[in-house]
């Protein structure tokens, strides 16, 4: 069963699936361009090689459940790097 989370908790570098170049496909979110109070913009981008890369901007009300694929690499380290500090 896929993960959803709610697209406030979406933070650069997660893999989402949104509706962009009209389809349901793979992005992965760039930068949050604006998290205003009753939507969520972002940057995303349709590929993970830059090259290849086409951005497009997608828009979420904040409470929308969103199909999340994978979490960013750098959300990784974070956890990590907190669990190391929670340990000592």
């Amino acid at each position: 069963m896929p993960l959803k989370i709610q697209a406030v908790d979406i933070q650069a570098g997660d893999r989402i699936i949104a509706y962009c170049n009209n389809k349901m496909q793979i992005c992965t979110v760039k930068y949050i361009l604006d998290p205003d109070l009753s939507n969520i913009t972002l940057s995303v981008s349709t590929s993970e090689n830059s090259r290849n890369s086409i951005s497009r901007v997608v828009r979420f009300q904040r409470d929308a459940l969103v199909e999340l694929h994978a979490k960013g690499a750098n959300q990784d380290l974070v956890a990590q790097a907190e669990a190391l500090v929670e340990e000592s």
